[in-house]
């Protein structure tokens, strides 16, 4: 168990300065947050900071600039949204490793809040380099880990930094997020059911060889199906499918036996399109010419009706091309599924990425148990791996 911020209730919090890493790397669009869902889920650190008076520092990444200063990765597109968000303003740091940044966070009014510069600016900070997280320590009287979304890289900003700064706790959304992921998934209530979706095996290979020891059942849906049926010797078509990944596919089939769930039927296409011609068939009919875009409403009621039954459900990935409709319904009929599973019970979990996305886009992300901010970090803790933004942090 790692401390959080709540355990810093009653000390003597007032005007000291709370370095906060969260996860800022939101989309945008001609030069504005797109999407500010991951700003909001910020917001209840930091007004809990704001409240004892405390100087927030926060710092984030943005993009893969790759050590290099590029505007187009900049975070000052950030300090609008965020200013709506918190309702103050936010004062913006350009270059926090000067002289200069360390006397504005000292500065700050008491509940101020600043913003740095895109940390991934610099070399040092994913080199996990230490005396970059000196650096950045400068900033700070003590550590708030929030950003769940880029705990599984070992950061100079959420890993090495604890070296200089300390209490190092979990913040209230990376706490929010343990509970889920990993406290809940530790002793699930049962049936234990996962629903597997998106492009690739290959990136879903671990969590799967984890998860069949600990499910009841697995739900595989998306182009990632495809190398299942090409591993059963059915025509593909123009399906995305990794034809490298079929033998692998064959043995965990023969592992999971009955546990593993394929789709009953698919919605196949001449091209993914929203006026393209599209039908459904069995998986075995697929045709030379066509690809599998979606499953078939026969599958999402055999994989509802699992669901319905489930206590604990964890969902990673889309059931097919989501972002173009009509090419959405398997997915927006799992997520209905989930919905439902949650209103009669269940634990339901989304693991960020894709799935969170579809989730929201159906108007249901206030209706299932937990929506993941962290894709990567998800799918980590799925495989029962060590985060190491979370490792850094004080125990209990």
């Amino acid at each position: 168990m790692k401390r959080t911020l709540a355990s810093l209730e009653g000390q003597p919090l007032e005007g000291l300065r709370a370095f906060v890493r969260v996860d800022f790397n939101v989309p945008l669009a001609a030069g504005r947050v797109a999407d500010d869902a991951r700003i909001r889920a910020a917001v209840p650190t930091i007004q809990w900071l704001r409240r004892r008076g405390s100087r927030v520092v926060l710092s984030s990444h943005l993009g893969r600039p790759k050590g290099q200063a590029k505007p187009e990765f900049s975070l000052e597109v950030i300090v609008p949204a965020l200013e709506t968000a918190l309702g103050v303003p936010v004062t913006w740091i350009p270059n926090p490793c000067t002289a200069d940044a360390v006397q504005v966070t000292k500065r700050l009014p008491r509940g101020g809040v600043a913003l740095v510069e895109n940390v991934r600016f610099w070399p040092g900070e994913e080199a996990n380099d230490r005396e970059f997280a000196q650096q950045m320590a400068l900033l700070g009287d003590f550590y708030v880990n929030d950003a769940f979304g880029a705990a599984h890289r070992a950061h100079a900003t959420t890993a090495a930094i604890t070296e200089f700064l300390s209490p190092a706790v979990a913040g209230f959304l990376m706490a929010k997020e343990l509970q889920y992921l990993a406290e809940a998934l530790r002793d699930p209530a049962r049936p234990f059911v996962s629903v597997l979706g998106g492009a690739k095996i290959s990136g879903k290979i671990d969590v799967i060889d984890a998860l069949l020891g600990r499910v009841d059942r697995i739900l595989i849906g998306g182009a990632m199906a495809c190398t299942f049926y090409l591993a059963q010797g059915f025509e593909v078509g123009d399906s995305l499918v990794e034809p490298d990944k079929a033998d692998l596919a064959t043995q965990l089939l023969e592992r999971g036996g009955d546990k593993i769930m394929l789709p009953a039927d698919v919605v196949i296409a001449r091209e993914l399109n929203a006026s393209a011609q599209r039908r459904t068939t069995k998986p075995d009919r697929v045709e030379p010419g066509w690809r599998v875009g979606d499953i078939g409403s026969e599958t999402v009621e055999q994989f509802g009706n699992v669901i319905a039954e489930a206590r604990t459900v964890v969902w990673n990935g889309p059931m097919g091309v989501f972002e173009v409709p009509p090419f959405d319904n398997g997915t927006v009929g799992i997520a209905q599924a989930l919905a439902r599973a949650t209103a009669a019970g269940a634990t339901t979990i989304v693991g960020g990425g894709d799935s969170a996305a579809a989730v929201s886009r159906a108007g249901l992300s206030d209706q299932v148990s937990h929506v993941s901010t962290g894709g990567g970090a998800s799918l980590e803790l799925l495989e029962g791996k060590v985060l190491p933004g979370v490792a850094a942090l004080d125990d209990v």
